[in-house]
């Protein structure tokens, strides 16, 4: 039975792909689930408008992340801590933080799940930092951690 997905399924496809499944994982799974429904020739060629334009769509989302990405790799971020006798950090800096200061000195938001460490800095420093704008549109942006006292 040909079925049009309305979500991206890891073993079958996209949304709007037209796959052809067995009858029963399509009317006992599939369907009843939400996850797609039957491919008439009507629903076949709304769905190809459909993706024609979440194309266009995409592109034009993809533009104007390409064009914050430049404009986020010109900023520098000077985050002041609390630092310990031997030159560590009491605490970390974490995406949080960085988007705090993003926000309160940048007036830029950012969701701290776009702003990808590996693992929270720990000591005094630049660092560069990635942030996650589009599904494969990145900005870096340059981090200065320095002491507390001396800002």
């Amino acid at each position: 039975m040909k079925v049009i997905l309305r979500k991206d399924l890891a073993n079958l496809g996209r949304m709007g792909d037209v796959v052809n499944v067995k009858d029963g994982y399509a009317r006992n799974y599939l369907i009843p689930r939400g996850y797609a429904y039957f491919a008439s020739e009507g629903a076949i060629r709304a769905i190809e408008i459909e993706k024609k334009r979440h194309l266009k769509k995409l592109e034009q989302e993809r533009a104007k992340a390409e064009a914050f990405a430049q404009e986020l790799s010109q900023i520098q971020l000077t985050i002041p801590m609390k630092v310990g006798e031997e030159g560590k950090l009491y605490g970390s800096v974490t995406p949080l933080i960085i988007s705090e200061y993003l926000l309160n000195e940048h007036k830029i938001e950012i969701d701290k799940k776009q702003i990808l460490l590996e693992e929270p800095i720990k000591s005094l420093g630049v660092f560069d930092v990635k942030i996650k704008l589009f599904q494969d549109v990145f900005a870096t942006i340059k981090v200065w951690v320095i002491n507390e006292e001396e800002a």
